[in-house]
């Protein structure tokens, strides 16, 4: 089968980190191209891995005809670009938020649809080995209906991460949109849609910016969310936990609690309420101080190779997106947001 052709539209610290060397490490692809305003970013990789670099994504489409296309802009530009892939037939993979609007997302899934080509969101959090255990044992039923929760996703912020410190576009509104929502939140809100196979149905939230120094994007998020179930739970996303990292989750269950990222050896630990405790060692979680597989890259390829519609797909991302989405509707107007 001859290999599936790859153009990375980005080249930032996400790519650096996750898109590029999962790909180069997938015998399925050939990285034929890399995009980035800035020149000499993409001339580095394109060097490294004998392929074209430009800076301008349009132009890179029409020369390159690349096969499959990761979205790795700022946030502003994830729609246009996806767009404009799936459009000159690429099928897409774009980092999460997958847009910034529910229009933006909705034109989105259409484009793809129209092309007959695939979107996928970049919602890692649902291929976490922790994450696919704690599953596992809810589809079980030991653990009962679960009642409440609480998910976290907190670091110091974007300045240790991003390429460019402190001066990067995740600090600017008009690029990022939003800010630790965006980043760290819509992955909790993906996460625990899945995890809970139901959906959120209402959200209150309060979305600010504490600490973060000249930027008015948010850089702290507490939600509260109401599922379709009834379960009802708070969301925290924060750049602002400055002594270190946090993706937890704890589920109260009937029948005991499941804390999920709370301890460092146990990833996934089970107390149940007739005494007993079940502790289990799946892996950890990829942070950004420890890069692990993420895993999202080898689930693309995959959908591409079998030709299986992605799981993470632009409907699912677009909902987790929507709860994002009301969070801020609910900062700005006070009221408790309702989810058609």
């Amino acid at each position: 089968m001859s290999k599936i052709r790859v153009a990375v539209v980005g080249c930032g610290s996400i790519s650096k980190h996750r898109h590029i060397p999962e790909y180069a490490g997938n015998p399925n692809v050939e990285l034929v191209a890399f995009c980035d305003v800035i020149m000499e970013r993409a001339e580095h990789y394109a060097g490294q891995y004998g392929a074209k670099a430009y800076t301008d994504y349009n132009e890179m489409l029409k020369a390159e005809k690349p096969d499959a296309v990761s979205v790795c802009t700022p946030n502003v530009l994830h729609a246009p670009v996806a767009i404009a892939a799936v459009n000159a037939g690429a099928h897409v993979l774009v980092e999460k938020p997958m847009a910034t609007t529910e229009a933006e997302g909705l034109a989105m899934i259409e484009a793809a649809r129209k092309n007959g080509v695939y979107l996928m969101v970049g919602h890692n959090q649902r291929l976490m080995p922790p994450h696919v255990k704690a599953k596992q044992l809810l589809e079980s039923g030991k653990m009962g209906k679960v009642l409440t929760f609480r998910t976290s996703f907190g670091h110091p912020g974007p300045e240790g991460w991003s390429i460019d410190g402190r001066d990067s576009w995740f600090f600017r509104k008009e690029e990022a949109i939003m800010g630790a929502m965006g980043d760290l939140g819509v992955h909790k809100s993906d996460l625990i849609r899945w995890l809970l196979d139901d959906e959120v149905v209402d959200v209150a939230a309060f979305v600010n910016t504490l600490h973060k120094e000249g930027t008015d994007v948010d850089d702290n998020a507490t939600c509260v969310l109401r599922m379709k179930s009834g379960t009802i739970g708070t969301l925290v996303a924060s750049w602002t936990y400055y002594k270190g990292g946090d993706n937890s989750t704890v589920l109260w269950c009937e029948n005991g609690v499941m804390k999920i990222g709370t301890d460092p050896d146990d990833q996934v630990i089970v107390e149940l309420r007739d005494g007993s405790v079940e502790k289990y060692k799946v892996g950890a979680m990829a942070t950004n101080e420890k890069q692990t597989t993420s895993g999202v890259i080898d689930e693309f390829v995959q959908c591409l190779v079998t030709k299986t519609p992605p799981r993470i797909s632009g409907e699912e991302g677009l909902k987790s997106l929507n709860v994002i989405l009301a969070a801020f509707e609910s900062q700005d107007t006070k009221k408790v947001i309702s989810l058609s």
